[in-house]
């Protein structure tokens, strides 16, 4: 019997967007861990991907049918299916909505319920994002920062992690959400497959994929970096801290780094050039960094692979290998 409540050790866990950049990390840590997973997707991968998990399930969230069958009998989610881009969420803020916040309340009804029927509460690990504070003059930023959204996406992650927080308060689930910072880095050879954030956009122009690198004013904004594992490793921990009518967060970063810092580990790191541009200044904050005490005291985290130089490395190494067998 896979079951075991709230005891932590051998639990079947639901892991939406299982086969994403997150989402197969934190699958590789759960299996490493012992645990069963049951990958919700919306599309159809690989038999080497598939063969890692204990099942998949292809449904949509807001796809009833599909939801009920991912949910049965697990013990625990990490819910990590979103959509996740700051820019393109201006231009599809109802489509953001509709994934990023009804979408996890339609999941989180279907835990209660699931936990209601096997008078058994799920352990819920929300994939939220820094997104939810804004730009808090207050830097680093801590989680009693008053949340202040400024895109679309940041909205609907904010409100899923209420949604996420009026369950628990109701007893229904046991909920963590983890407010990740920019993850970066690589993990089995998977990357960021994302090609406008700065260290895969900086290493694509050091590839010679790119003719030139475009930053703002002089390159000193600031900005928080955890590798893909390291945050990983913080949803391990997460479902281990689940405790039934409690909610907490947790920020997850771990490096600030400057994008002329970025910049300069990249060239080190490839021993090619980076042909910059400095386009004029942006209305951008200077700094915004993670205030990681809180998970570090209450659930043993640090960093272990999230030096600049590492994350800069990992996706070099990604990149490289993409290039060797044309997948790019």
């Amino acid at each position: 019997m896979h079951s075991v409540g709230l005891g932590g050790v051998g639990m079947r866990v639901l892991v939406t967007g299982a086969f994403g950049y997150v989402g197969r990390a934190v699958t590789l840590r759960l299996i490493e861990a012992g645990h069963e997973v049951v990958a919700l997707s919306s599309r159809g991968r690989s038999d080497e991907e598939r063969a890692r998990v204990h099942s998949v399930v292809f449904a949509d969230l807001g796809e009833r049918l599909g939801l009920d069958a991912a949910v049965a009998g697990v013990d625990a989610i990490c819910h990590l299916a979103a959509l996740t881009g700051v820019r393109e969420s201006f231009k599809r803020p109802n489509e953001y909505r509709a994934i990023n916040t009804d979408g996890t309340a339609a999941l989180l009804e279907l835990a209660a319920e699931e936990g209601r029927r096997t008078e058994r509460p799920i352990r819920f690990v929300q994939g939220s994002t820094a997104a939810v504070y804004g730009a808090p003059a207050k830097q680093p930023i801590d989680e009693d920062a008053v949340p202040d959204p400024t895109s679309p996406y940041g909205e609907s992650k904010l409100a899923a992690d209420e949604a996420v927080h009026k369950f628990a308060d109701a007893g229904w689930i046991a909920a963590v959400s983890l407010r990740a910072f920019n993850v970066a880095g690589s993990v089995d050879g998977r990357g960021d497959p994302g090609r406008t954030r700065i260290i895969p956009k900086t290493l694509r122009v050091a590839a010679g994929l790119e003719p030139q690198l475009r930053i703002n004013g002089d390159g000193s904004a600031v900005r928080d970096f955890v590798h893909v594992d390291d945050l990983a490793r913080a949803y391990l921990l997460a479902l281990g801290a689940c405790r039934v009518g409690e909610y907490r967060c947790y920020n997850v970063g771990a490096t600030g780094a400057a994008v002329r810092e970025i910049v300069a580990t990249a060239e080190a790191v490839t021993g090619r050039a980076v042909p910059v541009v400095h386009d004029p200044p942006q209305p951008e904050p200077p700094v915004l960094l993670a205030d990681t005490r809180r998970i570090r005291a209450e659930l043993g985290w640090s960093p272990q692979r999230s030096t600049l130089a590492e994350l800069v490395s990992d996706t070099w190494t990604d990149l490289l290998e993409q290039l060797r067998t044309q997948t790019l």
